[in-house]
């Protein structure tokens, strides 16, 4: 379907992966339920199908891309491979890039890191969600941030959070299960609390943490809105409408672990924290104690035994919109979802 909208093969393909993952690890607010609006606004031209970055500044540890509304996922991905490559040769690498689209799920590019030996650090804007603490009208994005670090034995450690009390695709996945938002994900537009997905969505999304996450997601404009000469705050849409750009910025970090220290000696000090961490006693009610990433990694095992269900809803939008694109639908054992 991305590549019948115009996206070429390879392109096609990382965008493609990058969905089935998120729903791979659990987070099917970030997977295959996204592809309708990457679709969209490939059709109505607010997102360039043909992604080309332009590198704007080239100051060797510091990279400076303009992505020109190219895809996010793959302006992401290139991100990460400069970051990394430019970490290789100075011990740091920082790469910014403007003028770029959602890109899904943050943990997909900062695990591009740890096999190559590097620390992965990855912000990213997003369109108005919640309001500023004390307001009650959208000003601040959900402004998702991720770090990956290598592990023993080829696993990694991987942070991915946004800053809103849930991600707003969270909402749009209970919407198409048809199931009702905990009282404390957000507040209609009038600032009533709410567990009614749609109003929801056009409402306000509480930031996590309170105030704390309204000044952390902040500040994650700063890096990958300001910074980098991308749009920021209100100048920032979202990949569920297809009649503005996205504007939006990212701002990616690799650091080479062997310019700190040698790298088995980093993942077996990563491995001894993890260690601390599983043996801690489990309050009552908690069966097991993870580290970050863990429960991901043990959620695509299991799916790539079992496989995915996924809702009717996003099902039957996967149908029509390969109907739409006179695509072959062969997707299997959708009947029993």
């Amino acid at each position: 379907m991305l590549r019948a909208a115009g996206v070429p093969g390879a392109d096609a393909e990382l965008v493609a992966d990058s969905l089935v993952r998120a729903d791979l690890w659990g987070h099917q607010s970030h997977g295959v339920l996204r592809l309708g609006w990457y679709v969209n606004r490939l059709r109505s031209g607010v997102m360039s199908a043909r992604t080309s970055p332009e590198t704007v500044v080239d100051a060797g540890a510091v990279a400076v891309l303009d992505g020109h509304d190219g895809v996010g996922q793959v302006l992401a991905a290139h991100a990460a491979r400069e970051a990394v490559e430019r970490a290789g040769q100075h011990g740091i690498g920082a790469v910014a890039v403007r003028n770029s689209n959602h890109f899904g799920t943050a943990a997909y590019f900062t695990r591009m890191a740890p096999p190559r030996g590097c620390l992965g650090f990855l912000a990213t804007n997003a369109s108005p969600a919640m309001a500023p603490w004390g307001g009650r009208e959208k000003a601040v994005g959900s402004n998702p941030w991720s770090m990956a670090a290598p592990l023993g034995s080829g696993k990694q450690m991987v942070m991915d959070i946004s800053n809103t009390a849930v991600a707003r695709g969270k909402i749009y996945l209970a919407r198409n299960r048809g199931e009702p938002i905990p009282p404390d994900w957000a507040m209609t537009a009038a600032g009533e609390p709410t567990t009614d997905p749609a109003e929801a969505i056009a409402g306000v999304i509480a930031p996590m943490a309170a105030h704390k996450g309204y000044a952390i997601s902040v500040m994650m404009d700063v890096l990958s809105g300001v910074l980098t000469g991308s749009g920021f705050g209100a100048a920032v849409t979202g990949p569920y409408q297809s009649e503005h750009r996205g504007g939006c910025g990212h701002f990616y970090l690799a650091l080479d672990i062997a310019a700190f220290l040698p790298l088995p000696e980093f993942t077996a000090r990563m491995d001894k924290l993890v260690g601390e961490l599983k043996s801690n006693p489990p309050a009552p009610g908690t069966a097991e104690i993870f580290y970050p990433g863990e429960i991901e990694d043990r959620a695509e095992a299991l799916a790539r035994a079992e496989g995915l269900r996924l809702p009717a809803q996003t099902l039957a939008d996967l149908r029509r919109l390969a109907a739409e694109l006179d695509v072959p639908y062969t997707l299997e054992g959708d009947e029993c979802a």
